[in-house]
Formats: structure tokens, sequence, C-alpha cells
């Protein structure tokens, strides 16, 4: 079964009201539908009952979910090289005036002294990495060329990995090729992973149609951190849904352990 589009990103929450509140007013999403109940995706998650509620901001969405058995809290410990770690990458225009709004309506800094402009080596971006009530990580990014933020979206989502060849080489069977590489490092970076000495691979891959594409972030230094045998109802167990020619409803994880659902329903 091959992969076609990122269609949205999917998060467990604690408390779905709560959590989508944050995400409007902070962020600026807006709900798509009423929250619904997912029977087909709790089964498939081996839980008794998914509520979920799908936020669109421009023309992409996330899928917030409440879990019933709840599981774990996100590890508040938790750091861009664990293996846990997945990020939302939403672009911005005025990356100064987001990140104050964030932080003022309950959001806790992961980067250091704000927004880190990046060498044009690791893109020139302007970024920001923060958590949401539950922990959750995100990343708001002001691209150089101004034409580019026009469009408020998500722009990717990023898994810490073990072993670049071999993720790269799992979403490669799902039809996701290699849109770019390079290797991240200095202390802009060191500032927004809020870790020492680092340095990073980070590997771009784009679906066979357009979306937004999913990065894989390999951490030479600090090395690899925790990984968590979590459970599909754990908060940190963001879940990649990509759509699928063939319909139906599959469950997959990388070789990490991370999310993915192929929805061809």
């Amino acid at each position: 079964m091959k992969a076609t589009a990122l269609l949205r990103l999917g998060r467990n929450v604690s408390q779905l009201e709560s959590v989508a509140a944050f995400y409007q007013r902070a962020l600026g999403f807006q709900p798509v539908g009423p929250a619904a109940a997912d029977p087909l995706l709790a089964a498939i998650l081996g839980l008794e009952r998914v509520i979920l509620l799908r936020l669109r901001l421009g023309a992409q969405e996330i899928e917030l979910s409440e879990c019933f058995p709840k599981g774990a809290a996100y590890p508040m410990s938790g750091r861009a090289n664990d293996l846990f770690f997945q990020h939302i990458a939403i672009v911005t225009q005025d990356i100064s005036a987001s990140c104050g709004q964030v932080v003022r309506l309950g959001a806790e800094a992961i980067s250091r002294n704000g927004p880190a402009q990046l060498p044009a080596s690791s893109g020139g971006v302007s970024a920001f990495k923060f958590r949401d009530p539950d922990g959750h990580p995100l990343e708001f990014l002001q691209f150089p060329d101004r034409a580019a933020c026009a469009a408020a979206e998500f722009d990717h989502s990023a898994i810490s990995v073990s072993n670049i060849a071999r993720t790269t080489a799992f979403f490669a069977e799902l039809g996701l090729v290699v849109r770019s590489q390079q290797v991240n490092h200095g202390p802009e970076q060191d500032a927004l992973d809020g870790l020492p000495d680092v340095t990073v691979d980070v590997v771009a891959l784009q679906p066979a149609r357009p979306s937004p594409h999913v990065e894989l972030l390999g951490y030479r230094s600090p090395n690899n951190g925790l990984a968590l045998p979590y459970s599909p109802a754990d908060i940190c167990a963001d879940r990649l849904i990509f759509g699928a020619a063939d319909g139906g409803l599959r469950l997959l994880r990388d070789p990490d352990g991370h999310v993915i659902l192929l929805d061809g329903r």
C-alpha cells in the first residue's frame, strides 16, 4: 500500500475542548466540523473509543483525538533528540509576534532566547520551538522569502529517528522521495533545540501528491535520547496520516515506533 499525500497529523490530547481552544486562540486553527467518534480508528488502535476533532489552518489539517481509556501523559522531560519527539512546523509572517502570542496563551518555550535565525547553510529560516498545554512540540517558521510566508499553514511534521538511512528506506517503501538533505549545527541550532552542541541530519521526504512533507531528524550530537514503548493512546503518540489509493485503514510503525496511518476511506 502506497501513501499518496500527508492528509493531516493526528495528535492525542488530554481534554479535547481545552486543547482545541489553545490551537484556535493561539495558532489560528478553525474547526472543520463537530467532534465525532471514529469506531474504526478506535478498533485499529485497540481502544474502546476515540473522539476526533479536525482543525484547519489554511489548506492543512490536524486531527485532535481524545482516547478512552486514556494513555500516559507526555514526558515533560522530553527533548528534541528523544525518539518520540515529533513536531508540527507552522509558517508565520511575523515570528516575533507569533511567539509572544503563544507564550501569553499558555505555551512553554523549547527554544532559548526567542526565535533563532539559522545560517544560510541551514536554510536561513527564523524558527522557534515550543510546547502546547499537553507538552506536544510545535515550531514556527519564517522563511527569508516573505512571499513564501503568505499562507498561514503547516509546512511539515518532523520526527527524531535513530538511523536516517533505515527510516528513509521505510518511507521510500511508502512512496515518499527525498526532497532535500542537510546537516544543521552551530549556536543558532543549539538555541533552537534548547540543547548543547547540536549536530543534526535533516532529511525532507515528499509524498507523491502535493502536501506537507515529513522531516527526519537524526541527531549525531547529542546522541539519540530516550525511546519509549508508547501505546497508540499515549499523549506523545502522534500519527502521520497519509492518503491511500486502495481504501481502508491500516496502522504501521516506522523503525523507531512512530505511528503511521494509511487512510483510504
